[in-house]
Formats: structure tokens, sequence, C-alpha cells
């Protein structure tokens, strides 16, 4: 099919594009990688009459260490963060997340501001933002603000950004020394968005677990946060029975998991479980070095 007509315009700078979203509110689309939103032009799922490329505003892509964080331009492509040292070597859970997107085509012009504004349920990106804490920076006419991750996805492709509201970078904290991770995910093919997946961290202390962070996604319209599995694990010895135990926490916090074609409601809640389960063993056997 081919796309609806626009105008297209491609800003030299923040606030430049800023202002052409403000000026065309509810009208304008942000061309980042073009990944997601050049299939929805096609399909005519979106409709905009203008399109504002910020392909041109070099200051929006970057990889730096800055101040304790990982600090990423919004218009870096997901293939720089898959070849980035610094990424592999200082936030490896953010590196795994990035492998598991899509195609080698896809990350070449995929964004990573343009998946966490994209908000896509079933993406990798949202939910290790809400695992890791990170935190979205956004330019505005008004000015510039900062938004927490569990405050910025709100439903499906639905963020906080506000009307002529640009992300431009995303900030990432480091992992803990000693601290274990794991990405994992299920889908019908490789490079096909997943039916379910988890990402968790978990740190062990004098042979207990200290603290814990559990995130969901394609099993919600948002990224899902597991609270009360992360509770449950803190203070008790790494094992089995205490991953069963937060799994099945994961399975009840999922109330109305997602139904489509490709999986059932109730098929994407045993997923989300299983998977927990195994990735905190995985988490765990990184923590004490044996992974």
């Amino acid at each position: 099919m081919k796309p609806p007509v626009f105008d297209y315009l491609a800003p030299r700078s923040v606030a430049e594009a800023a202002e052409l979203l403000r000026a065309h509110d509810g009208e304008a689309k942000v061309l980042a990688g073009g990944q997601s939103l050049m299939p929805l032009l096609a399909m005519r799922l979106a409709r905009p009459s203008l399109l504002v490329d910020l392909g041109r505003i070099p200051e929006l892509d970057y990889v730096r260490e800055d101040g304790g964080v990982l600090a990423i331009g919004a218009m870096t492509t997901k293939t720089t963060i898959e070849r980035s040292p610094l990424v592999r070597e200082r936030q490896p859970l953010f590196h795994e997340a990035t492998r598991l997107i899509g195609h080698p085509q896809i990350r070449n012009r995929g964004t990573v501001g343009g998946s966490m504004a994209q908000a896509d349920p079933a993406a990798e990106y949202p939910a290790a933002a809400i695992a890791l804490g990170a935190t979205m920076r956004t330019a505005r006419p008004e000015g510039e603000r900062s938004i927490e991750s569990a405050n910025f996805f709100l439903s499906a492709l639905t963020t906080a950004l506000g009307p002529g509201e640009i992300l431009t970078e995303v900030r990432i904290p480091f992992l803990p020394r000693g601290t274990g991770w794991s990405v994992l995910e299920f889908s019908r093919r490789h490079g096909d968005f997943a039916i379910a997946g988890t990402v968790v961290t978990l740190s062990i202390e004098a042979g207990r677990i200290s603290s814990a962070r559990i995130a969901l996604f394609g099993v919600a319209a948002t990224p899902l946060r597991v609270t009360s599995g992360e509770d449950a694990l803190v203070g008790e010895r790494p094992g089995q029975a205490a991953f069963e135990t937060a799994a099945q926490k994961a399975r009840m916090a999922t109330e109305e998991p997602l139904s489509d074609l490709h999986a059932s409601g109730e098929y994407r809640r045993h997923l989300a479980g299983a998977l927990v389960g195994q990735a905190l063993a995985e988490a765990a056997a990184r923590a004490r070095g044996t992974l």
C-alpha cells in the first residue's frame, strides 16, 4: 500500500523540531529510525500531515558515560548500541536486550529514542528501561524536563510526551557490582516481536537476595513491573523455591493479559511465569559469577 500524502521537514536543531511539532499539534509525527512509523504509514494506520525528521540533528546521536550513568542520545541506532564496548562492559543487560531486537537491518536504522517513544507493548527497550530505572530527558518549547521510566509509558503506543515535546536522551544507571541480570523472551520466529518476555536483575549478599527487579513485556499494554515478586525474593536464599514463588507472582500480576491471533491471554500469563523463573535462575548464576 502507499502512504497518505504528507509534508516533510528536516530541522537542524531540537528547538526547531519542537516548535514545528507544537505548531502542528496532533497533525505531525516525529521520524526517528522509521522502523515502526513507515509500516504504519504504508498501511494508513497513521495519517500525519507532517513528518518531522530528526535525522539531521547530530547532537542527538551519542553514547557516553555521564556521572555514573549511561547517557544515550535519542537518535543513536541500535547497531551503535550493539557494537559499543562501553554498553557491553558497563550495561550488559541493555546490550543483550538490543541483540534480541529484530534483525540487523532493523537495528541499523532503528533508534533508541524511537523505540522508547513508540512504546510498543512487545518491545524490549521499554521493559529494560523499567527494570533498570532509566530516566527520559525531553525538550519542549518551554524547556527541558526529566521523566522517570515508571511514569513515561502510559498505554500501548502512548507516552507522557506532550505537544511539541521530543525525547532527547535516555539515561540508564550502571548495574551495581555483583548484580546478576537476564533478558529472556519467546517469539514465534527469530526477529519477531515477543509474545512474552522478561527483564530481571538480582543482587545477592551473604547468601541471600538483597534486591531484585522484574519487568514483563508483551503481556500488557505497557511494560509491567512485578513488585510483588520482587518483594517476595528479598531476604530469601536464591533457589528454585524462591524463584517459583516470584514466577507465580508474575502470573498473578498479569491480570488482563493481551490476547490476539498470536497467543491467548492465558498462554501469555503462563509464559510470563515460566520466563521469570528461568530468568531469575540465570541472573542468580551471573550474580555468583558462575555464568
